[in-house]
């Protein structure tokens, strides 16, 4: 057998970030200081929700996506929980919807007015009261608009039919905290790892558990389901201390397919799954980098790509929604990643660089749209249903000349100088150096076959040009 590590081809090697400029930030917010392994941070297409650091109580600050700049000391606020904000979520089909959960045991769901906060909210739309302890974790249903999950240190998950503001379902099968929650594409599976170091999948409606894998070697911190590969892949620390990245699959938890080792630093390792695109985005807690793989169901699984690596430490990053992303720009990924030292939102967009300016349907399928598949009565009965589709081809701008010129450029570093941007990022284990290696050997090829051919069309320039030389004598 070859020594040689698999080298495979792909369209998104090249990916890079692109850090926005200081008009695109937002500056000047006080984010919060609590230690809760959450995001407090998100957003959509309309408004960007920071959890704010606040003396009494708990607040949040929602910002219009397009009004980047410093924001006023004295902006208004979201200032109705009693107890310090845990997590913060909008409503994936509702602009104007979100949701927050608190210290104080409860879940509140807002109704943002058009155009933003004039002053500050303190009345909710909804109060839910189910916890008896305080609640960190919340998630809405990927194809349901009216069902919100809430986890507590009660150890429970409640089912919220926010139609009615009554719990659906109590889900009690945890024996400790639950650390993380994710649902499949259609919501039908949801799945869970908790402080008992257990990963559950579990069927949401009925409360049943139906696989459960007890992690020994594996200490589980974040799960997130792959989309439709039926694989489900965790985050968390090794036997030996050093951060670790598991893909299990759903069907069978009895054995990892794979454990890959990442790096030996301390901070939470957030998972970030684009189904689109297959990529995978591994961002730590403390951190200024954000690694970036290739999911396969074939080995080797995971195929490392590069790294996005800036100095200033994040504490946590909001996520764009596909409908929301610059399409004409080929960017892929957008985050918002909260700088704390700096009381700084900076968004930071993963972009495939591109030669044509047409729309690249191969990098842009059809993905889940902002309409719901089902209302809350369907799903209670049992009916599952994938999300609704769209084409992103309907957000296609075609770029204005000097952004033509400013993404060529930008790409031609990319794809023509690789080697000295890998040059600035030191390998820094035999495995990366060898990536590396055979990564650079790929782009010298690409480009000696540029070249042949770029002089193979001078020569016949050439020879036409002598023709019609002759021709006029």
């Amino acid at each position: 057998m070859s020594w040689r590590p698999t080298y495979r081809s792909s369209k998104f090697r090249n990916v890079y970030g692109k850090e926005g400029s200081r008009e695109q930030c937002f500056d000047g917010i006080p984010i919060t200081k609590n230690v809760h392994d959450s995001h407090f941070c998100a957003v959509n297409t309309k408004f960007l929700a920071i959890v704010t650091e606040s003396a009494g109580g708990g607040s949040f600050l929602i910002i219009p996506v397009n009004k980047t700049g410093r924001v006023d000391p004295h902006y208004p606020r979201v200032c109705g929980h009693q107890g310090n904000v845990l997590d913060i979520k909008w409503n994936p089909f509702m602009d104007h919807i979100i949701a927050s959960c608190s210290e104080d045991c409860s879940v509140r769901i807002w109704e943002i007015p058009e155009g933003g906060l004039r002053r500050n909210m303190t009345k909710s739309a909804m109060e839910l009261y189910g916890h008896s302890r305080r609640v960190g974790l919340i998630e809405w249903h990927p194809t349901c608009s009216g069902i919100l999950l809430s986890a507590g240190f009660d150890c429970k998950i409640l089912i919220w039919n926010t139609e009615t503001g009554e719990p659906a379902k109590i889900i009690d099968c945890h024996t400790d905290v639950v650390l993380c929650m994710s649902f499949n594409t259609d919501g039908s599976l949801l799945a869970t790892s908790s402080k008992d170091n257990r990963l559950r999948i579990i069927e949401p409606r009925s409360g049943k558990v139906l696989q459960e894998a007890d992690c020994k070697s594996h200490r589980i911190n974040r799960v997130v389901f792959l989309g439709n590969m039926k694989h489900v892949l965790t985050t968390g620390v090794s036997r030996w201390n050093t951060r670790q990245v598991t893909l299990w699959d759903q069907e069978d938890l009895s054995m990892p397919i794979i454990e890959e080792e990442i790096d030996g630093l301390s901070g939470l390792l957030f998972p970030f799954y684009d189904a689109d695109t297959h990529m995978l985005y591994l961002a730590g807690k403390g951190d200024g980098n954000i690694r970036y793989y290739e999911v396969s169901t074939e080995k080797p699984y995971l195929q490392y790509l590069m790294e996005f690596r800036s100095p200033a430490p994040q504490k946590g990053l909001g996520v764009m929604p596909k409908w929301g992303l610059s399409v004409g720009a080929c960017e892929v990924f957008r985050f918002y990643k909260l700088v704390t030292l700096k009381g700084l939102v900076e968004p930071i967009s993963m972009i495939v660089p591109r030669r044509s300016d047409s729309y690249q349907e191969d990098i842009y399928p059809m993905t889940a749209g902002s309409q719901p598949a089902l209302s809350v009565t369907e799903w209670l009965s049992g009916v599952d249903r994938g999300p609704v589709l769209m084409s992103l081809k309907v957000y296609y701008k075609q770029p204005s000349s000097t952004d033509l010129r400013t993404s060529k450029r930008e790409g031609r570093a990319v794809a023509m100088k690789g080697l000295d941007l890998l040059e600035n990022v030191p390998p820094k284990t035999e495995n990366e150096l060898l990536r590396t290696f055979y990564r650079q050997q790929d782009e010298l090829k690409r480009l000696r076959k540029e070249l042949t051919e770029r002089d193979e069309r001078i020569r016949q320039l050439e020879l036409e040009l002598h023709n019609l030389k002759n021709n006029s004598m």
